[in-house]
């Protein structure tokens, strides 16, 4: 848009620039933007919302997951939490940054007077927006129909669910900013399956094989998963290990994220 202002001298409008609108202004525009393409694409919301739903109710009704102490639902939420977390980062904003790098809309923001960081920042509070909504749906099922009271440590479960979230987000942008976006949807949904199977929030990591257990227990899902579980148990102790190997993959994630992303 031009503006115009008075020479003075020759009285005529002369064009100006018009000026950028401010920082926050221009990532809440983007942040609009994100999430009416959220709320556009059903297959976010299946992953996101729907799917983690249907494995809460699935398995904590028909109670067929072997947990050796405590009820079934103090097992499962913080697994299912887990694993919504990832569909969010991993899944979602992996996938769907994928693909506007492979059509170009990166590429066309970047000619926007938006920076950079106000359109990752925009990215990142969609996420954050969209997991806070799978945390209070999954908690309110839990507490209405399953009878899960809150205990634990809240603070150790939020800085879980912090590390959690920037570790998945982070592998999923660095899949979309080093892979094809067909790669990126096949290894995304691919992961995802493979941190449900072995990642221990539906099936404990002790009743795996020997073998496939010790390996999972280093991945950064079985971490996560872990770490919320003794967040979230009353007298758990301190999940020391669980949580240096999620902080250890959370740098090494965005340490390739960072040096591998491509915006084009």
């Amino acid at each position: 848009m031009t503006t115009f202002a008075n020479t003075g001298q020759s009285g005529r409008a002369q064009p100006q620039p018009a000026q950028a609108a401010p920082f926050l202004r221009q990532v809440g525009a983007q942040f609009k933007a994100e999430l009416l393409l959220t709320a556009r694409r059903g297959e976010n919301i299946l992953v996101t919302l729907i799917l983690p739903v249907i494995l809460l109710v699935f398995f904590a009704s028909l109670k067929i997951i072997p947990v050796s102490t405590g009820s079934v639902i103090n097992f499962l939420l913080p697994g299912i939490l887990a694993l919504a977390i990832m569909a969010s980062g991993m899944v979602h904003l992996g996938i769907s940054t994928a693909y506007e790098r492979y059509y170009g809309v990166l590429k066309r923001l970047g000619a926007t007077p938006l920076p950079r960081s106000g359109l990752i920042t925009a990215k990142i509070v969609a996420v954050l927006l969209l997991e806070v909504l799978q945390v209070v749906l999954l908690v309110g099922i839990a507490l209405l129909f399953y009878g899960w009271r809150p205990v634990g440590s809240p603070g150790l479960a939020i800085l879980v669910l912090a590390l959690g979230t920037i570790t998945f987000a982070a592998l999923g942008l660095a899949m979309a900013g080093s892979l094809r976006a067909e790669t990126t949807l096949a290894v995304a949904n691919g992961l995802y399956l493979l941190f449900l199977l072995i990642g221990g929030g539906i099936l404990p990591l002790d009743h795996l094989p020997a073998p496939l257990a010790a390996l999972a227990q280093y991945l950064p899902a079985a971490a996560f998963t872990q770490s919320l579980q003794a967040a979230l148990t009353a007298g758990a102790p301190f999940p020391g290990t669980a949580l240096l190997t999620l902080l250890v993959w959370m740098i090494l994630i965005l340490a390739v994220a960072i040096r591998t992303f491509r915006w084009e």
